[in-house]
């Protein structure tokens, strides 16, 4: 009598959110890789006057967006910002901000997530979803 086991191919997301100046021109980026592989990326403007917390949320929200269909897979999430890590972890309460209503639209999705993690990791250790946000602005200011 053989035990079966289901793989389960571990979902990764990277997020990064930029705002120049802050507030300034934001833009975004996310990478998602299943079992090792990068399976989807993406990149845009996040808003004109927009703080690098709002950047980083509407980030969030993209990836979250796009991962709905995976609501039931475990998923963890890579971002550089302590904010966003802390306050999506519960460690840090939310106050106000101009980013309010991505954060509050993050929390609504990640809600319907069952195995949703958040982890903080140095910037270097984020370098594809920087270089993403970094296109997207150069895309945006039309370099």
């Amino acid at each position: 009598n053989r035990s079966r086991f289901a793989v389960v191919a571990m979902t990764e997301v990277y997020t990064d959110g930029r705002a120049e100046p802050n507030p300034g021109l934001g833009t975004y980026g996310y990478v998602i890789y299943e079992g090792g592989k990068r399976i989807h990326s993406e990149h845009g403007l996040a808003g004109h006057g927009v703080t690098n917390n709002y950047a980083e949320y509407f980030c969030l929200v993209k990836a979250l967006e796009h991962l709905e269909a995976h609501r039931d897979e475990e998923i963890t999430v890579f971002s550089d910002s302590t904010l966003l890590v802390n306050q999506m972890k519960g460690k840090w309460r939310f106050k106000s901000g101009t980013y309010s209503e991505k954060y509050l639209r993050a929390k609504e999705l990640a809600s319907r997530f069952s195995k949703l993690r958040f982890e903080w990791i140095p910037r270097e250790r984020n370098s594809e979803a920087d270089e993403l946000t970094n296109i997207a602005f150069a895309q945006a200011r039309g370099q």
